[in-house]
C-alpha cells in the first residue's frame, strides 16, 4: 500500500461542501483518507482573480498506481463538475496560465516516489513555491521530506515564510 497526498481546492461555488464532497469521493475512490488538514483560504496564485480559494490536504493509503490515482482523480474533478476544455477556453481569452475552478485535485506526493512524464509529475513540481499548499501540508505532514529537494516540509515552508 502506498501513501499519497493530495490537495483539493477551488474558488467557484459553495467549497466547503465542495471540498467535503471531494474527501468522500477520493476516500471511496482512490483508498482512505488517513488525515485531513483544515481548509485555508487564499487569493488566486498566477493569475488575477476575484474570488479566493479554498484548499485542504489529504493524506490517504492506496493499492493505485500513480497513474491510476491521476485518473480516479480526473473521474472526481469531472463528477464534482470541473470543465478542463472551459478552462481552456479562458486561459487562451486571458492568455494566463490559471483560471478559477470548481475543483482541483492535485498529486502532491506518492510515497517517495519521482515520476515525470508528460502529464504526471510527482512531486508536484511548484509545491515548494506556494504557499496555499505549504501551510496546509505542514499541518498533517511537517516531516515528509521532499524526496528531490531533500527538505523537509517544515523546512520548505519556513524558507518561503522568510
Amino acid at each position: 500500500m502506498a501513501r499519497v497526498i493530495l490537495i483539493t481546492g477551488g474558488n467557484l461555488g459553495e467549497m466547503k461542501p465542495l471540498l467535503h464532497r471531494a474527501q468522500e469521493m477520493i476516500n471511496s475512490e482512490i483508498g482512505p483518507v488517513m488525515r485531513c488538514s483544515h481548509r485555508y483560504k487564499s487569493a488566486p496564485w498566477g493569475f488575477d482573480g476575484d474570488a479566493e480559494f479554498s484548499n485542504q490536504v489529504l493524506v490517504c493509503d492506496t493499492d493505485l498506481s500513480p497513474r491510476q490515482v491521476l485518473e480516479k482523480v480526473h473521474v472526481v474533478e469531472a463528477a464534482l463538475g470541473r470543465d478542463r476544455a472551459a478552462e481552456a477556453r479562458e486561459k487562451e481569452l486571458t492568455g494566463q496560465n490559471y483560471s478559477s475552478r470548481v475543483i482541483d485535485v492535485d498529486i502532491l506526493f506518492y510515497d517517495d516516489a519521482i515520476v515525470a512524464e508528460e502529464d504526471l509529475v510527482i512531486p508536484h513540481p511548484l509545491l515548494h513555491e506556494r504557499e496555499f499548499v505549504l501551510v496546509p501540508l505542514a499541518e498533517v505532514a511537517p516531516d515528509k521530506v521532499h524526496p528531490v529537494l531533500g527538505q523537509t516540509i517544515a523546512e520548505l515552508k519556513a524558507g518561503l515564510e522568510q
